[in-house]
């Protein structure tokens, strides 16, 4: 089974706030002196975090849960509850994060220690001593925990290579990459050897290092579904510069031109900034094309080399840096932190298709979530807040009426102006 995986499910959940404590304090001859509960603990957030060191979505395949640890309750003697620690996952270099529903991009996270927060922490609860006031002397509610927030996300790798090879299944790409890299793909004499990315870095002491990205063989309508490679073409995209071998000996007699032309097509069909990216067209297999009539007579001028014997291929390596090093001269400076889709802020009301309205913003909704909506003295407290959300005012600007049933997170009541 294959150990590298570029698509994978996130189900990500913050944990539960602890609850706050209703307590009061013993003093002598008193039964209920003033409250001393404490609060209960934050819980903790799930935090993606790019990671050079993870190759693939392998770890999400059979297993997409991760949750952060919950917050622990408040007790009496204002004693707070502890927060639960957060998760950290580490996700490859390169690995977006869409919405599992709508396929909105979320986050994208390209560089090492970047890190993007997939789901929140739900608030500790306040406990009962948060309460004291002149109007409410004993305060003999608390605030529950609020229940962390939990999101199912698609998680997409898109591979962070300097030079990505291109070229028709058998041209030579894995032969070549094993050549240059320490990396060891699948080599045969059949098409389609490589069914999945390989990565390898090339050193070499008077050159750049950089990293050069074995892509699956493409072959003509790739970019419409065709063939095996149009999977892997978005990791093309992050390469800074595309590598085109087109091979010399081709089994079909396809000319090195026509290859050529095949490949960049299919690279600018696929994505038209990709026709704009710097590139090098090598021929492969120069040892065994020099024997071809065909090829003699083909008219081909360009690079070539033999990853199998070694010929050209330095020349081939050093054009390669060069271009890599004059790329990442004009590239601009990574900030080191991710821009993602904020929540919405404020209040507002929807009306239902069976007549009710509900009150969307996550103020609102967290002061439901929070309360024990079961006691006068926490439904008091709801109404208050309520009215300094301005709640009752978006109600009323809705067309809400005496009697109308509104909805809350998972509480609903009856409308009443005169509360």
């Amino acid at each position: 089974m294959s150990g590298f995986v570029d698509e994978a499910q996130l189900n990500a959940r913050g944990g539960d706030g602890g609850a706050g404590c209703i307590s009061f304090r013993r003093e002598g001859p008193v039964a209920f002196g003033g409250p001393n509960g404490g609060d209960g603990g934050k819980g903790g957030d799930v935090w993606l975090v790019a990671d050079r060191n993870v190759a693939s979505l392998l770890a999400f395949r059979d297993h997409p849960h991760r949750r952060a640890l919950d917050g622990v309750h408040g007790k009496g003697k204002d004693m707070h509850g502890r927060s639960g620690a957060d998760m950290i996952v580490h996700v490859p270099e390169g690995t977006i994060i869409k919405d599992l529903y709508d396929g909105k991009v979320l986050a994208d996270l390209v560089h090492h220690g970047d890190r993007w927060l997939a789901a929140e922490g739900g608030r500790g609860g306040r406990g009962n001593a948060k309460f004291l006031s002149n109007a409410r002397r004993a305060p003999s509610f608390a605030e529950q925990g609020e229940v962390g927030v939990e999101k199912w996300m698609s998680l997409e790798l898109r591979l962070m290579a300097d030079v990505a090879l291109v070229g028709f299944p058998n041209a030579g790409k894995s032969t070549f990459i094993s050549r240059i890299s320490a990396a060891k793909p699948k080599i045969a004499d059949y098409p389609f050897t490589t069914l999945e990315p390989h990565l390898g870095v090339v050193r070499r002491d008077d050159l750049a290092e950089f990293v050069v990205a074995d892509i699956p063989g493409l072959i003509e309508g790739a970019a419409d579904g065709k063939g095996l490679g149009h999977q892997f073409l978005r990791h093309i995209e992050r390469a800074r510069v595309m590598c085109i071998l087109v091979d010399l000996a081709s089994a079909d007699g396809v000319p090195p031109a026509e290859q050529e032309r095949i490949l960049l097509h299919e690279l600018a069909a696929y994505d038209p900034e990709l026709a704009k990216r710097p590139y090098l067209t090598v021929g492969t297999k120069i040892d065994v094309a020099q024997w071809d009539e065909d090829f003699v007579n083909s008219g081909w001028d360009g690079l070539t080399m033999s990853a199998i014997t070694g010929e050209g291929l330095g020349p081939v390596v050093g054009k390669l840096s060069q271009m890599v090093v004059d790329v990442r001269a004009d590239a601009p400076e990574h900030d080191g932190f991710i821009i993602f889709r904020p929540e919405p802020e404020g209040v507002w009301i929807e009306r239902q298709d069976d007549g009710s309205y509900r009150v969307h913003g996550r103020s609102a909704e967290r002061v439901v979530a929070l309360n024990d909506v079961t006691t006068h003295e926490a439904l008091a407290y709801i109404d208050h807040r309520f009215k300094k959300l301005g709640v009752d005012k978006a109600l009323t600007r809705a067309g809400v009426h005496d009697g109308d049933i509104v909805r809350v997170g998972t509480f609903t009541f009856e409308y009443d102006a005169d509360r």
